[in-house]
């Protein structure tokens, strides 16, 4: 997804903004996670596929694009002061236009597993986008004395993001999740792999995607104590946790929001 490359910042304000949009980005990746896995599952089980479609899509088309939008006004134009990163600033565009495609592929295929594999490929395709934005764009614009990140991104709510305390009300992709029925495997999330500056943020994404009643399973490379403790705090004590497996190479464990 990304690297936990040190950015240097011409300033304190500046520093922080990069640190506000990469646990943005990580918050966005993680809840993109969550639902292209339900939708997934739901085009494999042949169930409940056009809610988990419906998710999907709505936040994608609520979240996802308008942050891309607020890239190309605020960020990328920062970015592009420097001649070397004209190519770069283009290309992040183009990939803008690529997953805006997709993400209408995925409300528009007939065919859920055609559906299911553009989520997937959009998945993909942005976690691999983050990595130039996280260790290229970010760095470019936050080192350059004569422009100011904070400023730029100043009151933008797209491009840093807030909690989203109504994830709750969300479907689950198979069902009413309030009603506590289990009709297709929970979502996994590993987070192994992603750094751990930024791996709080990628679970707080993708769990706030998680419904009343529903799971998250979660698959770390220790026990998450500190997470677990800040999530509890984050849903206000409506997670529950059962431990799968203790290490020592993973600790698995199921997240429900109650």
């Amino acid at each position: 997804m990304t690297t936990d490359n040190v950015v240097v910042a011409a300033t304190a304000e500046d520093a922080h903004a990069v640190d506000a949009i990469r646990n943005h980005h990580a918050e966005i990746a993680g809840r993109i996670a969550y639902l292209t896995d339900a939708l997934l599952d739901a085009a494999e089980k042949n169930t409940g596929f056009e809610v988990a479609r419906r998710a999907v899509v709505d936040y994608l088309t609520g979240t996802l694009l308008p942050h891309a939008i607020a890239e190309e006004r605020a960020l990328y134009p920062a970015a592009a002061r420097r001649v070397d990163a004209k190519l770069l600033v283009e290309s992040m565009i183009a990939v803008h236009r690529r997953i805006a495609a997709l993400v209408d592929s995925i409300e528009r295929e007939a065919s859920p597993t055609r559906a299911a594999a553009a989520a997937y490929a959009l998945r993909t395709m942005f976690d691999a986008h983050l990595v130039d934005e996280n260790d290229r764009i970010l760095p470019v614009v936050a080192a350059d004395p004569d422009v100011s990140l904070a400023g730029a991104v100043e009151g933008m709510h797209d491009l840093l993001g807030a909690h989203d305390d109504q994830a709750s009300e969300q479907g689950c992709g198979g069902h009413t999740c309030t009603c506590g029925e289990k009709d297709e495997p929970d979502p996994v999330l590993d987070v192994r792999e992603i750094p751990h500056a930024i791996r709080h943020a990628t679970v707080f994404g993708a769990f706030d995607a998680v419904p009343a009643g529903g799971a998250l399973v979660l698959v770390a490379p220790h026990d998450p104590l500190p997470l677990l403790h800040q999530l509890a705090e984050r849903t206000g004590g409506r997670l529950a946790v059962d431990y799968e497996e203790r290490g020592p190479e993973a600790w698995r464990l199921r997240l429900t929001r109650a």
